[in-house]
């Protein structure tokens, strides 16, 4: 069964995932990891997630813990802003004697979250970790709120640690070596940039509806070409006159609230190599490349391809290694 007949099974609109402000409800993802179970017969498909990770596939978020100074400073970043990357997701950083340990808590709505949600949670962690260090990070010890599987060979192959299960909570253990180890990967000036952005990102998520869903919008038709404003209330069902106040109430017009999506969106897009320029164009709804160059250079300060430079410096020992992993 290939994805697109497993959301329709289960009713998830595919367009959210190349929607950056897509969410899928927690019960949907219950349902979809199930179905993933059944169709697989892998009950630790979960574990899969490690082989998929791209910097990208966590927006700002990814971005700013990969300028980080070290993997400490990046997972406070991600406690910080957890909420840009899902509503069920709680991430908890301890420190005990000698290492910090790292809980990971998915909540469900109905259904209780399954075990796949944790165990593919704690896979991103690592292999984050992983890519970010460009080394094999061995955790002291991981831990499963799960009775010990029939098979836990994939766990100790993903994992190369101690392993402990029925456990209280799902959790890492990393030393303070490795934690507080500089990352070669740290740019200060791109920290705060992307700080400021995942910053303006989360409050408005949280206190401006009515932009948020604007921008929802924006994101779904950006690659069709620059939307205008009335093809944006058609999709919210409201008159453009009432889009304009609502967004006026909320302190933002409807071309900043463009010229906003379009720049948050171009920090993603060019963390992705495989996009080109003009692709990344394309998709932010330029007509003309040269358009997107200028506007990005008034953003930031500097070319976008200089930017993806920066960003992506450090990035090919750590997609070697993924590579080799995969």
């Amino acid at each position: 069964m290939n994805a697109a007949a497993l959301f329709a099974e289960l009713g998830i609109d595919p367009a959210v995932i190349a929607d950056p402000d897509g969410r899928i409800p927690q019960d949907s993802m219950t349902r979809l990891w199930q179905r993933a179970v059944a169709v697989s017969g892998n009950p630790a498909i979960g574990l899969s997630m490690a082989q998929t990770l791209r910097p990208g596939h966590f927006s700002v978020v990814g971005y700013a813990m990969m300028s980080s100074r070290t993997l400490l400073e990046g997972f406070g970043r991600v406690i910080r802003y957890q909420r840009i990357l899902a509503e069920a997701a709680d991430l908890a950083l301890s420190v005990e004697p000698g290492c910090y340990r790292i809980t990971f808590s998915i909540h469900g709505d109905r259904l209780p979250a399954p075990p796949q949600s944790h165990e593919a949670a704690m896979a991103y962690a690592l292999a984050f970790c992983r890519w970010m260090t460009a080394q094999h990070i061995r955790p002291l010890s991981a831990s499963f709120a799960i009775a010990e599987p029939a098979d836990p060979s994939p766990y100790a192959e993903l994992f190369d640690c101690p392993l402990s299960f029925a456990a209280p909570t799902y959790n890492l253990q990393l030393s303070r070596e490795v934690m507080e180890a500089p990352l070669a990967s740290a740019n200060d000036m791109l920290a705060q940039l992307h700080d400021r952005f995942a910053g303006d990102y989360l409050a408005r998520f949280e206190s401006d509806p009515v932009t948020h869903q604007a921008r929802q919008v924006l994101c779904r038709l950006l690659p069709q070409g620059e939307p205008k404003r009335q093809a944006v209330a058609n999709a919210m069902k409201v008159s453009t006159r009432t889009l304009q106040r609502r967004l006026q109430e909320e302190g933002i017009s409807f071309q900043q609230l463009l010229e906003k999506t379009r720049r948050e969106l171009a920090l993603q897009y060019l963390g992705q190599p495989q996009l080109t320029l003009f692709e990344i164009a394309c998709m932010l709804g330029f007509a003309d490349p040269s358009n997107f160059f200028r506007a990005f250079k008034r953003w930031f300060g500097l070319p976008p391809g200089q930017y993806r430079e920066q960003v992506l410096q450090n990035a090919q020992p750590g997609e070697q290694q993924s590579t080799a992993e995969e």
